[in-house]
Order: C-alpha cells, then structure tokens, then sequence
C-alpha cells in the first residue's frame, strides 16, 4: 500500500489527494463535523439577537469546498444529527432543533453540498472563483436561516433580516475571504 499523494485530475477536491479508503473517507467526514462543532464554539453574542457571530460559516465553507459536495453533506448532516440528539456542539455548546437558529445549521448542509460540487468544477483554484462560491454558500445559509428565524422566533421577514442577516455580513465577508485565500494557494503548493 502506497501512501504517496495522488496526481491532480479534473474534478479533484483537495481531500481526494489523500490515498482513497473507506476509513479516510469516514475520518473526513467526521473531522469535518467535528470541526465545524470546534468552530461553532467561538461564538460572540450580538445585542438584539437570537443567532452569535460564529466560526461555523467559515469551517462549513471549507469543508464543503475541501471535501467535496458528497464527503460535504455527510460532514454537515453528521453534525446535525448529532447535534439534535444531545452532542452539545452548537453555538455556545448548545444542543437539539429548538433553537431559533437552527435553520441555519439546515442551510449549511445544503450550502457545504453547493459549494462541495463547485469545488468539484474548479471553483476552490482561484481566488475569484472561491469567492463566488463562497458567496453564493453565504446565500444559501441566510435563504434557509432568516426565513426559519422568522417563523421559529414569530418575527415579520424584515425584522429577521434585520437581526439575522445585516449583523453577519462583515464578519462573514472576512471569513470567506481567508477561505479564498486559503485554498487557492493549498492548490498552488499542491501542483508544485
């Protein structure tokens, strides 16, 4: 058994790099709920609102786009199911689907998935095209998230958008902006 890094092919996603096996693949797909649990756990009240300012966009982000959009969903609904059953790795160590914020915990497995199948057509190689998948996995966490605030916390649609989207959009910026820093020069390390 060889564990020398595999050549780089069209529709490679970094994890592929790694020699395939079952137990890589189930290790990173654990790796990246755990990480995303890790992350979920830097978390800063924002006065007005239900929803902290966490590191869970960032690591779902990445693990979409390292992962790929497969390895990605499973990564994210990992975390979610275990999150509803009790593993106390929301924001703020938190657990189950209470929570107002618990849409978007629902919109980052899907945006993990998108981003994961871009990342797949060579999204995560340059810059600008990272930062058009990050943003469009921005979206889709917000297009899932605000809505399910609204309704779980009996909130009009303006008043979520207000406390559950405006607030993030900096710091969101600035996450997906290390993201799109770092893959494209993982990718350049990797070709040389």
């Amino acid at each position: 058994m060889s564990t020398a890094v595999a050549p780089v092919r069209p529709g490679q996603v970094l994890a592929d790099l790694l020699p395939a096996s079952r137990v890589r693949d189930i290790a990173l797909v654990v790796g990246g709920a755990a990480l995303t649990g890790l992350a979920a756990q830097l978390s800063v009240p924002v006065p007005g609102s239900p929803v902290p300012v966490t590191g869970q966009t960032f690591a779902v982000l990445l693990v979409g786009m390292t992962l790929g959009a497969g390895r990605g969903f499973l990564s994210l609904a990992l975390y979610a199911v275990a999150g509803v059953a009790g593993v106390p790795w929301f924001a703020d160590g938190g657990s189950g689907a209470a929570a107002a914020s618990f849409g978007y915990i629902l919109g980052m497995i899907l945006a993990s998935t998108v981003v994961g199948a871009l990342a797949r057509r060579g999204a995560d190689r340059s810059v600008w095209m990272t930062a058009g998948a990050m943003l469009l996995g921005e979206a889709i966490i917000y297009a899932v998230g605000v809505p399910y605030l609204a309704y779980s916390a009996d909130l009009s649609l303006a008043t979520a958008v207000d406390v559950g989207l405006t607030n993030y959009l900096i710091g969101d910026a600035l996450k997906a902006a290390v993201v799109m820093g770092l893959l494209p020069t993982a990718w350049k390390l990797v070709k040389r």
